[in-house]
């Protein structure tokens, strides 16, 4: 294994941890506790997965299709209802599903992961700004382990199940 598919391998390992932890969090909830927002805050499990699943294939699209991946506005997949969810808890977890699957492709098939586009213009990207397909990853590593945490702490607090630790 060439150190650049082991990277790759080592990467996509790590995602699929984090995307285990979030969806766990979601097992066993009813549609009505997967919408549920029992904190202070206004995040509920399902909308969190949606928010991840949109940010994901938001950016996995930019590894192909770089700054045209988020049209002219330059957005990344967030959306006023980014955090509600809006279909079934399945449907869901079955549109995430398709979404990590479509990721692992795009990055199993990059000939490298030094792969790099433009970012689109944006008050929220640096000017002159780009982003490698590596740094991308990363990205999706970290939201996705940090609303996992979240999912976690909103799951314990519905019913007392833990995902994580």
């Amino acid at each position: 294994m060439t150190v650049n598919e082991q990277e790759r391998a080592e990467l996509l390992e790590t995602l699929a941890l984090h995307r285990y932890f979030l969806t766990s969090a979601a097992q066993g909830l009813t549609d009505e506790q997967a919408r549920a927002t029992p904190t202070v805050s206004a995040l509920s499990v399902g909308g969190l997965i949606k928010h991840v699943s949109a940010i994901e294939a938001g950016w996995a699209s930019f590894i192909v299709d770089g700054p045209a991946a988020f049209g002219t506005s330059g957005e990344t997949g967030w959306s006023p209802d980014a955090f509600t969810m809006t279909s079934s808890l399945e449907e869901t977890l079955a549109e995430y599903a398709a979404t990590a699957a479509r990721t692992e492709e795009i990055v199993r098939g990059l000939d490298s992961l030094d792969a790099s586009h433009p970012l689109p213009e944006a008050p929220w990207f640096e000017k002159g700004a780009s982003r490698s397909a590596r740094r991308i990853l990363v990205h999706i590593v970290a939201e996705t382990a940090q609303h996992a945490g979240h999912a976690d702490i909103i799951r314990e607090t519905i019913d007392g199940k833990k995902s994580m630790g």
